[in-house]
């Protein structure tokens, strides 16, 4: 999400996270506004929130940055300035990379911060690749990929990391959500279904949505 208006009314929804995009080549890219002060160059270019400003939200949704193959400054920066809870790794970053992120933020700049790697998986031989990255992440983002739609490959996760399921999930895969039982599942996320533009969350649509997978 971006607009600040909107994201304090999808909050007053109910929902769990709100995620905050900051992969530079995305239509939803939350940018930052320059202090020209030449310590932390930028500010978060959703503090005309007022009072009802991110870092007062805390008691509600946890707030999830999405990087991709970033470099570990930037994410730093955004964590400082968005006052992230999450950092959501979308590209190809590897265990060594996290490890020191994690080394970073945890606990000078934000302790306990948490770390998911999401995993695409277009076959079923993909759930293997969470491997890789078990010992390093506290959560995996499952994406499974319209050429699949086979939400039964998620059974054959046997991991000990929860996982969060994504894939242009809407209306239509409520029943999948609602018969998903593995122990390890701890949530879904929408994205562009429940949009009436990039970025910005349609509410009535996203409250019916809600009440019915509840």
């Amino acid at each position: 999400m971006r607009d600040a208006r909107n994201i304090h009314e999808v909050s007053q929804l109910g929902i769990d996270w709100i995620g905050l995009d900051f992969i530079p080549n995305s239509e939803r890219y939350v940018s930052q506004i320059a202090s020209c002060a030449g310590i932390i160059p930028d500010y978060s270019s959703l503090s005309d929130l007022s009072s009802d400003k991110l870092s007062q939200q805390k008691k509600g949704p946890v707030l999830c940055g999405v990087f991709a193959d970033d470099m570990p400054q930037n994410i730093v920066t955004r964590v400082v300035n968005f006052d992230l809870d999450v950092v959501q790794l979308n590209g190809e970053e590897s265990m060594v990379m996290i490890d020191n992120l994690r080394r970073t933020l945890d606990p000078d700049i934000h302790a306990g911060i948490k770390i998911m790697k999401r995993i695409v998986i277009t076959k079923r031989e993909d759930i293997e690749k969470y491997k890789e990255y078990a010992e390093e992440v506290d959560y995996f983002l499952f994406d499974i990929q319209e050429n699949l739609k086979d939400w039964s490959i998620l059974e054959a996760y046997d991991g000990k990391v929860p996982f969060l399921v994504s894939g242009n999930i809407g209306a239509e895969d409520i029943e999948n959500i609602k018969t998903l039982s593995h122990p390890l599942f701890y949530g879904i996320s929408v994205n562009e279904k429940f949009e009436s533009a990039p970025a910005v969350k349609d509410i009535a649509l996203l409250k019916d949505f809600l009440e019915k997978i509840k």
